[in-house]
């Protein structure tokens, strides 16, 4: 099928994707975006910003390996090591380039992974460039987790698990606990992707796996910071420095890009700062989430429980999400209409992302919009 077929056919099934540009007008109500603690605005990281432009300029202007690493990103990765309670890291561009490099490398040939069938497309395709065994478990079954585990625990092979704590389209989560439980008993190399959990759970905002008590034992963490942090760009941290020595010498998305800027990196650290302070901000946040939830259950609408800062509204027909998007949209609410591939088919649905400063009258002009979506669409 030639290119201009398959971009015909996305638009027949109502897939078809292009860009526009965001408005950035105070009277529309922006939740689509994943700026969960509304840092991505705040005077503080615009002043740490503009700081680092004066002291190092725009642009790290290199690879990492060359002139790129400076001594802000130097004190970045000592920031996150420290917030975590993790011994070494390295930061990224991106979470999508993390998560293919820490999934294609570490994991190797005749090796097994152990992935949550909703994990994000970073991590499965990074699994499958690296030639080990991917099996998919069902989303967030354990009891499919542990069944594979103990079929496949003899065998003479690593074995990695790999899950994100919080899903980034369901806004749901597994249980950690209870993955930390199977992995004293099963020998596996634990990777947990938090970008979603980020400022919104944790003593100090560091993620669900702190929230639950269960970091010490993940084995590699990773993070954004350009969700919560209100910043760009990632990182892993890990306990064993041969992981990070291996990742600086293999991987081709830290060896050839030019590194994220001082800028964004100065940014993050005032933002992990901010975030180890703002627990009321986080407690917030949690209710709002809660309150939102129960209010579009009560309309009819197929919410998850839970408090997490996205709300999937499953919808199911993909035109129909759009159209439940455009209407929204025309009230001056944004939200995320999210269709296969993304997520499964006739699972096309709503994301948003909540803000932990959102005001209560924002709140009722949201409820009252999804109540016109819940008559025409539900």
């Amino acid at each position: 099928m030639g290119l201009q077929a398959r971009l015909d056919e996305r638009k027949r099934l109502g897939l078809f994707r292009s860009m526009s540009v965001a408005r950035n007008n105070s009277r529309v109500l922006n939740l689509a975006s994943n700026d969960y603690l509304n840092l991505a605005m705040d005077s503080r990281l615009q002043s740490a910003g503009i700081e680092a432009l004066r002291q190092y300029g725009c642009s790290s202007s290199a690879s990492p390996l060359v002139t790129g690493y400076g001594p802000v990103h130097k004190e970045l990765k000592q920031t996150l090591c420290r917030w975590h309670d993790f011994p070494n890291g390295l930061v990224w561009n991106s979470g999508y380039a993390a998560n293919q490099a820490v999934l294609s490398l570490l994991p190797q040939k005749g090796d097994l992974v152990l992935a949550d069938r909703l994990n994000h497309n970073s991590i499965l395709y990074g699994v499958l460039r690296s030639g080990a065994r991917l099996i998919r478990y069902r989303h967030a079954d354990l009891d499919h987790l542990e069944a594979l585990l103990a079929d496949h625990c003899n065998e003479r092979r690593n074995i990695f698990v790999t899950t994100e704590s919080v899903f980034s389209m369901n806004g749901d989560w597994p249980d950690l606990r209870r993955i930390a439980k199977l992995k004293e008993r099963y020998d596996f190399f634990w990777i947990l992707d938090e970008a979603h959990a980020l400022g919104w759970y944790g003593d100090r905002g560091q993620g669900l796996a702190n929230e639950l008590g269960v970091d010490g034992q993940v084995d590699l963490l990773v993070g954004t910071m350009g969700k919560s942090l209100g910043s760009q760009g990632a990182y892993t941290l890990f306990r064993y420095d041969c992981i990070g020595d291996y990742l600086v010498n293999f991987s081709e998305e830290f060896i050839y890009s030019t590194y994220l800027s001082p800028a964004s990196a100065a940014i993050a650290i005032e933002a992990v700062a901010i975030i180890q302070s703002s627990v009321s901000l986080r407690r917030q946040g949690r209710k709002i989430s809660k309150d939102i939830r129960h209010s579009l259950r009560g309309m009819g609408f197929s919410v998850a429980e839970g408090d997490s800062s996205i709300v999937s509204i499953v919808i199911g027909d993909a035109k129909k999400t759009m159209q439940a998007g455009r209407l929204l949209d025309s009230r001056g609410i944004l939200v995320g209409s999210i269709r296969p591939p993304t997520v499964p088919k006739e699972t096309s649905r709503l994301r948003m992302s909540l803000k932990a400063t959102i005001a209560s009258e924002d709140i009722e002009r949201l409820l009252a919009a999804f109540e016109q979506v819940a008559k025409e669409f539900v």
